[in-house]
C-alpha cells in the first residue's frame, strides 16, 4: 500500500496545505460547517503549544481562570467600537429551554466584556492591582470562508486579561506578553517573527494600541501569529471599574488583553512543511523519535525487537518522546513515508545487521536522502539523538529565517510595491499614508500593512505612496 502523494507547494500551496493537515492526521471534517475536529495527533501538537505558553504565563505571574461561554448581548454594546468590530461575526442565542430569552446571549467571540464585568467586583483598591488573568477556552466567530486551523468558526485559544494602576504598567504588560509570544514562536515553534504595532485601521476593536508578531509562511504570505492589546481605559470606563489609589482618590484602571490560538498549528505546518508532509520542530513534536523495526523472519523479529525495546526504554527514560511502529502487514517503506508525512523529527531504523553491528540508522526529517542519514553506535544513542534534536530545531529556524530575509524587499514607490506583491513577497518602505490609503492599496493589490516594525532604520524617507516625509517604515504583504 503506497502512501499517496500531495499536490506540490509550487503548484498550489492552498491545496497542498489542505491535503497535508488531513493526511498527517491533524484534523477531520465536522458535520458543522466551518468547525473542525482536531484529531489526537493534532491535539497533541496543540498541547505542546499550550504547555510552552502556559509555563511562560505562570512565570510572569499570571493565573488561569475560566469565564462563561455565553455573554449577555448588552455587555458587548457597552463598548461601541468593540461591538461594531465583532458584529458581523457574532453567533447569538435567542431561544433556550424552549422559550425565547429575555435578553439574547452571544456565544463568546472574545471575553473582554464578561471578564471586565467580574473585574468590576474584584478591583476595589490599588492593592488589588495588578490583576493578571488568563483563560484557555474556545471562541466562536462566524466565518464565511474557512481553512483548517487558520480560520474556523470555532477555535481554541488562550486570552489574557489584566488590569493595572497606571498607563505605564499596562503598556509594559502589553509589550511583555508580545515578547512571550515571540519567545515561544522562535524558540519552541522555530518560527522567526517580526514584532511590531498594528496601524489604527488594523488594530483590535476597542484597543488603544495593538501589537503583533507576524510570520512569513513558505508561500510568502503573512500570518498574524499572536496579538497583544493595550485597551487603555476604554473597557474600564464602559464597565465602570474603579479603584481607590494611594491618595484615596477614585481612578479607572488600565487594561490589556492578548491572545494566541490554534492558528499556531497552521503556522507550524506552513512554515516548515514540504512536499512530503509536515516537518515538526522537536520541541513541539508529539513524537520526537519513531523507531521502525526491520525484519523478515520470526527469528529476526525476536532479536530486532529485543534491541528496539531496549533502545526505546533508554530514550524514554531520557525524556525523549519516542514511539515504536509495531504495525504489521505494512512495509518499512510505507512506514517511512507515513512518518515523513507526520513530520517526526528523527526516524530510527533497526534491522538484523544493526543488531549485529551494535548500531542504529538515524534519518532526520529536515534533510532529505542520504545527506540526512547516519549510523551511530547503540551505546551512545541517547546523546546522539539529543544532539540531533537540538540541531534539527536550529536548522528549521535557520531555514525559515533565510526564506524570510530573501523575500522581504525594500521599495520606494507604489509601482515597486505592486510588483513585489504580485510576484509573491513582502514590501518594506516608508509610510505616511492614511487609513483610506491603506484601504485603497488593499483593494488594488490584496496586501495590507502587517505591522509597523519595532526595528526601524532610523532617519526619514519619502512615503512610497504620497511622497510625504515619514519617520516610519512599514511592511506590506498578503495575509491569511
Amino acid at each position: 500500500m503506497a502512501q499517496q502523494a500531495v499536490t506540490p507547494q509550487s503548484v498550489d500551496s492552498s491545496k497542498w496545505y489542505n491535503e497535508i493537515v488531513y493526511k498527517a492526521d491533524l484534523w477531520d471534517q465536522s458535520p458543522v460547517r466551518g468547525c473542525l475536529i482536531i484529531k489526537p495527533y493534532g491535539y497533541e501538537l496543540w498541547e505542546a503549544i499550550k504547555g510552552g505558553l502556559d509555563r511562560r504565563f505562570k512565570a510572569t505571574g499570571h493565573q488561569n481562570a475560566y469565564f462563561p461561554l455565553f455573554i449577555p448581548e448588552s455587555f458587548l454594546k457597552r463598548e461601541a467600537e468593540h461591538v461594531e468590530g465583532f458584529s458581523p461575526e457574532l453567533a447569538v442565542v435567542t431561544i433556550a429551554g424552549g422559550k425565547e430569552l429575555e435578553e439574547p446571549l452571544v456565544v463568546r467571540p472574545t471575553s473582554e466584556t464578561i471578564i471586565m464585568d467580574s473585574f468590576k467586583n474584584w478591583i476595589q483598591s490599588y492593592r488589588d492591582l495588578p490583576l493578571l488573568i488568563n483563560q484557555w477556552a474556545n471562541v466562536v466567530r462566524w466565518e464565511l470562508r474557512t481553512r483548517p486551523f487558520l480560520r474556523t468558526t470555532e477555535f481554541l485559544w488562550q486570552e489574557g486579561h489584566t488590569a493595572h494602576a497606571t498607563a505605564e504598567e499596562a503598556e509594559a504588560e502589553t509589550m511583555q506578553m508580545l515578547e512571550v509570544y515571540a519567545d515561544f514562536a522562535v524558540n519552541d515553534a522555530a518560527i522567526p517573527v517580526i514584532r511590531g504595532r498594528k496601524t489604527d485601521r488594523e488594530k483590535f476593536a476597542g484597543a488603544m494600541h495593538t501589537y503583533t508578531i507576524e510570520a512569513m509562511m513558505r508561500d510568502k504570505k503573512a500570518l498574524q501569529s499572536g496579538t497583544s492589546h493595550n485597551l487603555g481605559q476604554n473597557f474600564a470606563k464602559a464597565f465602570d471599574i474603579k479603584f481607590l489609589d494611594q491618595n484615596n482618590e477614585s481612578q479607572y484602571p488600565w487594561t490589556t488583553s492578548w491572545g494566541l490560538s490554534t492558528r499556531m498549528v497552521g503556522a507550524i505546518v506552513m512554515t516548515h512543511g514540504d512536499d512530503k508532509g509536515l516537518r515538526l520542530p522537536p520541541k513541539v513534536a508529539p513524537i520526537q523519535v519513531v523507531i521502525v523495526p526491520i525484519f523478515k523472519t520470526d527469528d529476526e523479529r525476536s532479536v530486532v525487537m529485543e534491541t528496539v525495546d531496549r533502545l526505546s526504554k533508554e530514550l524514554s527514560n531520557a525524556a525523549i518522546r519516542v514511539h515504536v511502529d509495531r504495525r504489521e502487514g505494512q512495509s518499512p517503506g510505507f512506514k517511512f513515508n507515513d512518518w515523513e508525512m507526520r513530520g517526526v523529527p528523527v526516524r530510527m531504523e533497526i534491522g538484523p545487521k544493526d543488531v549485529q553491528n551494535g548500531s542504529a540508522a538515524l534519518a532526520r526529517r529536515d534533510m532529505p536522502g542520504k545527506e540526512g542519514k547516519q549510523f551511530v553506535p547503540q551505546a551512545g544513542i541517547v546523546a546522539a539523538v539529543q544532539d540531533l534534536l537540538v540541531d534539527i530545531q536550529a536548522n528549521l529556524l535557520k531555514q525559515a529565517e533565510t526564506l524570510r530575509e530573501e523575500n522581504i524587499h525594500d521599495v520606494k514607490r507604489y509601482d515597486e510595491l505592486k510588483d513585489v506583491i504580485e510576484k509573491g513577497g513582502w514590501a518594506r518602505g516608508w509610510w505616511a499614508g492614511t487609513g483610506d490609503d491603506e484601504g485603497r492599496i488593499k483593494e488594488e493589490t490584496g496586501a495590507t500593512i502587517r505591522c509597523i516594525p519595532f526595528a526601524q532604520p532610523g532617519g526619514k524617507g519619502a512615503c512610497l505612496l504620497t511622497g510625504k516625509e515619514s519617520a516610519q517604515v512599514v511592511l506590506f504583504a498578503k495575509a491569511y
